[in-house]
């Protein structure tokens, strides 16, 4: 056992021996509609505080809901990919709490009427296949966002707080779990598995951004403990503020030890929710002792929703190939490794910019290799997706196609991927205003080629000697004196004939 801050901490393997691990997770997704929704106001992210907001999404006397048929019908689309039934009639409740990012007190939401329920998903961890059971799939609206000042960014300590209602409204699908058995000791990896499988779909189904750090997609994961061969659950509980795979993995882990240790110690599991820090670990948040921690009722200034049998039909009928049957078909297309396609799908983004790529007449090896070296460097620098990157897979496709042609080396390439970036165009044009074209002229590259020869004589006479491997150190100090611009195959055939003529 081991301490870790405020918390002892069991061994892995050891609560493994004793326990199985039995997790719930719940995932929040943002829709990105162009409209919030029960009104009118713009979705866009950011924005100056409290400038997207209307009396509707502020909870205004008066003012009354309209239900987002767009949101609805992203619903249904996020249902049926999950395999999930869908109700023929449901409808909304307001769910009542009183926190001042929620500004009618209350949000809306679907109780006990989901639209969506009895689903199931498969994920893949370590060449084993899993089923992650689907209670529901229901929407509801998000909050607004709270802004402690001081404190380091958290309520406690903080001097004052500020509220941004822009959020307040935005269509907000909650995917549910049934309790997951049968994990083993793959517990953290299943739950970001599954959660990578989820930003995908969303991705594929066009009806969620689903980046994380910007909050389209949220994880609360609950974790409980099961004596191995009891049929009792656990006392669970339920980590919030989980907002990358990687941090998803970690919160279930740091939970498993730290439950293990207080049960090794006579202790009770608390139920709780848990707020997940990056640092590694989890503190207390309230209590949720009780089950029923809200009050509802059925919300009075919305119709139901009765979804016609033949649009959820045509629904069905526009899904696009499932994610998992996608990798599988574009892995084995493309042939790469498996270590390969892992670092494609461990980018977000990246196998979409790829597959575009590839469409536009790249092969699929330098095709992952702009996207996953260059560009994703260039992508986190900026702090954005791979998308959203002002350059397009076609681009990068002509970029490759100039390089494999030899008018462009690698180097330059690098360059002209900055020159597209900052606006200056296609990257022929910027090969062109920039004069980064490959030199292959003879006579540009023969006065070159004499002055390393005469500075070089030590070189010359070893591949004179016969060791004409030596010819690669001739040819860097070409490149080098043609600042990368020259046809490195051609300076080399031409040194060659040089150096046989003497």
């Amino acid at each position: 056992m081991s301490r870790h801050l405020f918390d002892e901490l069991l061994d892995y393997d050891q609560v493994l021996a004793e326990y199985e691990v039995v997790l719930g997770l719940e995932v929040h997704v943002e829709l990105s509609t162009a409209s919030k929704m029960w009104c009118g106001c713009t979705t866009e992210f950011g924005g100056a505080p409290n400038s997207h907001t209307c009396p509707v999404c502020l909870g205004l006397p008066g003012s009354l809901p309209v239900v987002n048929r767009q949101a609805v019908e992203s619903a249904i689309r996020i249902g049926l990919a999950l395999n999930c039934r869908i109700a023929e009639w449901c409808r909304f409740a307001r769910k009542n709490y009183f926190y001042p990012d929620m500004p009618k007190d209350y949000q809306l939401s679907q109780y006990d009427e989901p639209l969506c329920f009895d689903g199931r998903v498969q994920v893949e961890v370590g060449g084993h296949g899993y089923e992650i059971p689907i209670e529901r799939v229901h929407m509801e609206e998000d909050a607004g966002k709270t802004s402690h000042v001081g404190g380091a960014g958290r309520i406690q300590g903080a001097a004052y707080s500020l509220i941004d209602y822009n959020r307040a409204g935005v269509p907000l699908m909650e995917i549910v779990t049934r309790p997951i058995h049968g994990v083993g000791s793959q517990g953290p990896e299943v739950a970001s598995a599954y959660l990578a499988e989820l930003r995908e779909l969303m991705v594929a189904l066009g009806v969620s951004h689903a980046r994380m750090e910007r909050g389209n997609l949220r994880c609360d994961a609950n974790v409980s403990l099961m004596p191995k061969g009891s049929d009792r659950l656990g006392t669970r509980t339920e980590t919030k503020n989980v907002n990358s795979l990687r941090s998803v993995a970690a919160a279930v882990r740091y939970e498993i030890c730290r439950q293990g240790a207080v049960l090794a110690a006579g202790g009770r599991v608390k139920q709780e929710t848990r707020m997940w820090h990056e640092e590694g670990y989890t503190t207390s948040g309230r209590s949720k002792e009780t089950a029923e921690d809200y009050r509802y009722f059925p919300e009075p200034d919305l119709v139901p929703v009765a979804p016609d049998p033949g649009w959820v039909e045509s629904l069905r009928a526009s899904l696009p190939e499932p994610p998992a049957r996608r990798r599988a078909r574009l892995q084995d297309e493309w042939g790469f490794t498996d270590l390969e396609m892992r670092d494609v799908l461990g980018t977000a983004g990246a196998l979409d910019c790829i597959e575009r790529t590839v469409q536009a007449g790249a092969a699929p090896a330098p095709a992952r290799k702009w996207w996953l070296t260059e560009l994703a460097r260039r992508a986190n620098e900026e702090g954005i997706g791979l998308a959203e990157l002002a350059i397009t897979p076609a681009q990068v496709a002509r970029l490759q196609a100039m390089v494999e042609s030899g008018a462009l080396t690698d180097k330059l390439a690098r360059q002209v991927i900055a020159g597209v970036l900052a606006g200056e165009g296609d990257p022929e044009q910027v090969v062109a205003s920039r004069g980064l074209a490959v030199v292959s002229d003879d006579a540009a590259l023969g006065a070159v080629i004499e002055q390393a020869i005469a500075a070089q004589p030590a070189i010359v006479a070893k591949i004179r000697g016969g060791k004409v491997q030596a010819v690669g150190a001739l040819i860097g100090v070409v490149m080098r004196s043609m600042g990368g611009q020259a046809d490195a195959a051609r300076v080399r055939e031409l040194l060659l004939t040089r150096l046989r003529q003497d």
